[in-house]
């Protein structure tokens, strides 16, 4: 129920994330961001005359844009507003869960920007602001300065990029400007630019001005050497027990202008200093600038005042001499370049740019600490990476946190909580930055090698190690050794193995998409049998997938596969399986459908001259049995025959003539037929 966000603020010590946002502030719940708690309306001081409206703002930009939530000392909010273009300030706090505005109104101008959508940073030291923004309606002219009882400002302009952070005595600036000691003309680079928080100006020269402000060049090397990384954000981690030792973490991207590639790297405080210690660049009356070869005044331009300075009678910065501050006036430039760690950035993506970045310190079970690194991209996703020794940064996790794509405008962490707090124009996500629940064995859980997680083998789960005892789980986040998982019988019934590929029938020639969703973000490989695929022609490989153009040849088992490599050894575990299968063509099927059915009339054919061949032998064997069968019939037929005719010529011999004609007809008769039916069998 929010539009334009425009600030956000974590408050760990009451529970609350507070948004800034058109026209309202908002209070949510930490543990909930869903649970709304509270919410103020500041009133506008005054309203534009519609004439001048007509001619130069748009109806939204006239609204009061909160742009800056701060915690004072006391526990109150101080609360800045672009208020129609005429900036405003004032006091807000949080008293039994609801928020109150005081009536006071301070003027704005130079802590938040005329324009509710320009860039600037902020940042408060206990009740004082300092600001890096446009101090007039145009927001041509960018200041960066101190505001309260002693306000001081920058005497040169800046082009103020995002983020700055202050350490001990110091205050540190990040921007980008264009370089003034390149040859070439508008060539942008970033900058590191430190002051003094207790710096009140000169007495005489620079009165009201910085006397200790002194830039040098910012370095992160990648991509081509002409193009210079461009700042765009930066996070400081200060080291409890060393302060020299905090580092300065910032994401950067390439020129605009060539193809968008970004980048992290990270610069030590004890680094930073040994460059603004050095020597200084100035212009010569040709117009270019070189080291500065010269005496140096005393004490050292742009240094703070410290205990030496104090014994010599230099109590505050009102106390140097003209000749100081003439030489910080005229050189404000460094010859040294701040350089990263190890010389490199710690991670370099392509075709992405990086947005806002935070840092967590993490404990892990060793005892040792480890930085885990957060940082968002214009397209809405969320990357958490870590590095060891003298490894490159690695992600270790990549969370799309809008649907839509939109750049990432705020991130900040409550390590309280174990949640992280992003926001865009116009919404805000809470993410457990401790989730080690997807990680659903002991290998993944090892070789994901996330500080903020170890398998717990009494409970046989990947869990967070943040307050928890060694002895119930175990962690490899340098070795990554999965030797230490126990070993667990797994058994799997035949049907089980045999399922465990996808069957894919593949056209020849029209693209398949094979999908590879691992849950952990261990680096994807493909293999086709034992051959690992590379990219060509008829293989894309993504980050979520394989794009193939098969032919015949194509078919096979493949296999997506995660790999980690550690300490040269290199882990792979099978994620998913496609058993491809190549379906035959219209031309192909035509020829084996033809082929298929002159076969079968040849197999036709043959089965006929068998069945016939088969049938003639029955017959022949049928045919020889009745043959037998009525030749024994005959002949007895024809013995009874003669044995009754014998019979009757003894019986009727002593007959007369006549008789014997009568006996002799009607035993010719009996066996006339008998032989006949003998012959007809035959």
């Amino acid at each position: 129920d929010f539009d334009s966000l425009s600030s956000l603020m974590v408050r760990d010590d009451i529970g609350q994330l507070v948004l800034g946002a058109r026209g309202k502030v908002i209070t949510l719940s930490l543990d909930d961001i869903t649970d709304k708690t509270s919410e103020v309306r500041p009133l506008l001081g005054f309203l534009l005359h519609s004439n001048h409206f007509k001619l130069h703002l748009f109806q939204q930009e006239c609204e009061n844009f909160i742009r800056i939530l701060h915690t004072a000392d006391d526990g109150n909010m101080f609360v800045c507003g672009t208020n129609a273009f005429n900036p405003a300030c004032t006091y807000m706090n949080f008293t039994n869960g609801k928020l109150s505005l005081e009536k006071t109104m301070q003027d704005g101008r130079g802590k938040v920007p005329f324009d509710p959508y320009q860039e600037f940073a902020s940042f408060m030291d206990g009740n004082t602001l300092f600001s890096a923004t446009s101090s007039n309606f145009l927001g041509t002219e960018m200041v960066f300065q101190r505001h309260g009882i002693n306000p001081i400002k920058t005497e040169t302009r800046l082009s103020c990029k995002h983020s700055e952070n202050n350490e001990d005595d110091n205050v540190f600036l990040f921007f980008t400007e264009n370089a003034v000691e390149e040859p070439r003309s508008n060539v942008r680079v970033s900058r590191i630019a430190r002051v003094c928080k207790s710096d009140l100006g000169g007495e005489r020269t620079l009165q009201n001005k910085w006397t200790s402000f002194l830039k040098a060049r910012l370095d992160c090397p990648f991509g081509d050497a002409g193009s210079p990384a461009l700042v765009q954000d930066v996070f400081f981690l200060q080291d409890k027990t060393n302060w020299t030792d905090s580092i300065f973490y910032a994401t950067f991207t390439s020129n605009p202008s060539r193809s968008q590639t970004s980048a992290v790297c990270a610069y030590k405080l004890s680094d930073i200093r040994q460059v603004f210690k050095g020597a200084f660049l100035t212009e010569s009356s040709t117009g270019s600038w070189d080291t500065y070869t010269g005496a140096e005044p005393y004490p050292y331009p742009g240094s703070c005042i410290d205990d030496e300075m104090r014994a010599n009678g230099l109590l505050t910065s009102l106390n140097l001499s003209d000749t100081t501050l003439l030489f910080v006036k005229s050189h404000p430039l460094m010859e040294g370049t701040v350089t990263p760690i190890t010389g490199k950035p710690l991670l370099v993506q392509a075709s992405t740019q990086f947005s806002k970045i935070v840092v967590d310190r993490v404990t892990s079970l060793d005892g040792q600490h480890h930085h885990v690194i957060f940082f968002g991209t214009n397209s809405g996703w969320l990357q958490k990476a870590v590095r060891f020794g003298g490894e490159e940064g690695r992600i270790v996790e990549e969370l799309q946190l809008f649907q839509d794509a939109q750049f990432i405008d705020f991130l900040q962490l409550s390590s309280k909580m174990g949640q992280l707090y992003s926001g865009a124009r116009n919404a805000v996500v809470q993410v457990d930055v401790r989730g080690c629940s997807h990680y659903l064995s002991c290998d993944d859980c090892l070789l994901a090698r996330d500080p903020y997680c170890g398998w717990d083998y009494s409970r046989n789960q990947c869990d967070t190690v943040v307050g928890t005892s060694q002895s119930s789980m175990i962690q490899s986040l340098v070795e990554g050794n999965i030797s230490m998982c126990p070993t667990i019988c797994v058994c799997l019934s035949p049907s089980a193995v045999e399922n465990d590929f996808i069957t894919v029938h593949l056209v020849p020639g029209i693209a398949q998409f094979l999908p590879c969703s691992p849950d952990t973000n261990l680096p994807v490989s493909w293999r086709l049998s034992a051959t690992i695929l590379l990219p060509g022609p008829q293989h894309l490989l993504l980050s979520q997938g394989l794009i193939i153009w098969p032919s015949p040849s194509d078919a096979g088992l493949y296999t997506c596969e995660t790999v980690e490599t550690v300490k040269s050894r290199q882990h792979r575990k099978a994620v998913v399986q496609y058993l491809i299968k190549i379906q035959k063509t219209s031309a192909d099927i035509i020829i084996l459908k033809i082929a298929v059915a002159v076969l079968a009339c040849f197999a036709a054919f043959l089965i006929c001259l068998l069945w016939k061949y088969f049938r003639a032998a029955k017959l022949k064997r049928v045919g020889s049995q009745i043959c037998n069968d009525c030749q024994e019939r005959s002949f007895h037929q024809y013995d009874q025959a003669n044995q009754r005719l014998g019979e009757q010529s003894l019986h009727h011999r002593v007959r007369d003539a006549g008789s014997e004609g009568a006996v002799a007809a009607q035993a010719e008769e009996r066996v006339g037929p008998s032989h006949e039916i003998s012959l007809t069998v035959t």
